[in-house]
């Protein structure tokens, strides 16, 4: 759970989900000196584990067989090509024949850990398949396996910081295995996955190297469980949507695998528009109308308005316009904006968000999104979620100017690290004399923001863009369904950025149709909410079972 503060420390603050970020094996000093023995032991992957469940879900009684395990592969194409199904180099490959004395010496590779649902004496032709993932950069993929359509989930409390252990994991009656296979995937580094030989962080912590490491994790499971032939979707969430975008364009048009459907949570594809990253510069005024409506859904959910609307969608509707228009008008005059004409925006902003007028007019009419989190509640000493404005938490420093920490990731964190160690060990039979990694273990910094074909870092310097990727993927499949998912009270990645950036996708009106949008009472992680969570599944079913019988 962590997105974007600057752009520098960006990526793991921009896409900010879902836990602050940490190292596995990579360039750093202790690694370079790791023994041969480390080395080896590294290299030893533990088997895979399959057991069997059962879960009734979709109004179905569904049995199926769960594998946990990891996959290997190479930093490049050419390299997973030399390599074995347990990531051995193959006989009379280069990387056998050069193969270093010292492991920690050789080819980087990524074993990237995986946990996959089957369903039963299904079919593989006629049984869809979806890989999830989390985002950070950094971040396993805890959150999306025990919280959104897997067959188990952890029981929160409403907005409420939760009580200590034990935590409850409960059957989920809400699990998308009513309608596809479940593949949930940890991205190099992370869960029980590891980063083997030299400079591996170098080789796959990044924009172009994750989503590289991602495409041939999906082209081997396919060959591996003979799914070639099974409708596939994708499912990111935060910075999982960002890999998406990339990852969909790689699988397009570098491995020839059409996908049937994208679904994205918490969407974040540029950057600069995001209230995270951008509103750093002068003049980039954008951010700051796109985080407008949610500011305003934040107030009427805390009945902060005086009268309060009495639905939240048709005040939303009438602040969007408000944001875009007189707002963003106001905005783009700068200096020459009159002080009649501010008064009268910092009076609106206070109506649609219930913070004070002299603190807007302080503000320049400009919030961003640490300083919204902090101003909201000031006044009870108590500071706002950033990925669910609905967590109310203690104010760590009552003179900061900003937040300091989110109150709904200190509420539930516990609970997923706790619960995913002991399904894991317990139920599913993997990892036991091991500690499932949450995240990444490195500095935010240190992940590559430069894209194939720019030079100097170009993308950093001007701000992180995917969106053409994902433009790119649809018009060369012009069958590719895109789904939308947002949850109202998201200040990590606002739902009205990312409808600003899906409508300026360039793509042409024809393939518009292909794009769907919804939207729910929720923050980041819409699946935390029971009520959210059913919606999300009956919404996700629906747009898998159209886009697969569209295929036919």
């Amino acid at each position: 759970m962590t997105l974007v503060l600057r752009i520098a420390s960006a990526v793991a603050a921009a896409a900010w989900c879902l836990v602050p970020a940490v190292i596995y094996a990579s360039d750093d000093a202790a690694t370079k000196t790791a023994s041969v023995e480390k080395a080896a032991e590294l290299t030893a992957a533990e088997p895979d584990a399959t057991t069997q469940g059962e879960v009734n879900a979709g109004g179905k009684h569904i049995i199926y067989t769960a594998i946990a395990g990891t996959i290997t592969v190479g930093a490049t194409d050419s390299q997973d090509a030399q390599l074995e199904p347990d990531g051995k180099p193959l006989p009379g490959t280069q990387l056998a024949v050069s193969a270093p004395k010292d492991p920690a010496d050789a080819p980087p590779v990524a074993r990237m850990f995986y946990v996959a649902y089957f369903k039963k004496d299904a079919k593989a032709e006629s049984r869809p398949v979806t890989f999830f993932y989390n985002g950070g950069p950094g971040s396993s993929t805890m959150w999306l396996h025990l919280g959104s359509l897997g067959p188990k989930y952890v029981e929160t409390n409403g907005d409420t910081h939760l009580p200590g252990a034990p935590y409850k994991l409960v059957e989920n009656t809400d699990s998308l295995l009513d309608v596809s296979d479940l593949v949930f995937i940890d991205m190099p580094g992370t869960g029980f996955g590891r980063l083997i030989g030299k400079d591996a962080g170098k080789a796959f912590w990044g924009v172009d190297q994750d989503a590289e490491a991602f495409a041939r994790f999906i082209a081997r499971f396919l060959s591996k469980y003979d799914r070639w032939n099974s409708p596939k979707f994708l499912f990111g969430e935060s910075y999982g949507t960002t890999r998406s975008a990339v990852l969909a364009n790689d699988l397009e048009n570098k491995k020839n695998i059409d996908l049937n459907g994208v679904m994205l949570l918490g969407q974040i594809f540029n950057f600069p528009v995001g209230i995270g990253v951008g509103g750093a510069r002068p003049g980039m005024d954008l951010p700051y109308a796109l985080a407008l409506p949610t500011f305003a859904a934040t107030a009427w959910y805390h009945k902060k308005l005086s009268p309060l609307p009495p639905a939240l969608a048709p005040f939303l509707n009438e602040v969007e316009e408000f944001a875009m228009g007189e707002y963003t008008h106001a905005l783009a005059q700068g200096t020459a904006l009159s002080s009649s004409d501010k008064q009268s925006v910092a009076e609106k902003i206070h109506r649609y968000t219930g913070l004070p007028v002299a603190y807007v007019l302080k503000a320049n009419l400009r919030i961003n999104g640490g300083q919204f989190e902090k101003a909201f509640a000031d006044d009870d000493n108590m500071t706002t979620g950033r990925y669910d404005t609905r967590y109310l938490g203690p104010t760590l420093d009552p003179l900061s100017e900003g937040a300091e920490y989110d109150p709904q990731s200190a509420a539930i964190s516990s609970a997923y690290f706790s619960l995913i160690n002991s399904y894991l060990h317990n139920d599913l039979k993997y990892g036991a004399a091991s500690t499932y990694l949450p995240r990444a273990l490195f500095d935010g910094a240190r992940w590559d923001l430069s894209r194939s074909g720019q030079s100097g870092g170009l993308a950093a310097a001007i701000g992180l863009d995917v969106s053409e990727d994902l433009a790119n993927a649809m018009k060369t499949n012009p069958n590719l369904k895109i789904m939308l998912n947002d949850g109202y009270y998201d200040l990590a990645t606002p739902f009205f950025a990312a409808m600003y950036e899906e409508r300026h996708l360039s793509i042409p009106d024809s393939l518009t149709k292909n794009i769907e949008y919804d939207w729910y009472e929720a923050g980041h992680m819409a699946y935390v909410n029971d009520e959210c969570r059913k919606q999300l599944h009956d919404r996700v079913a629906a747009f898998i079972t159209k886009a697969d019988a569209a295929g036919k």
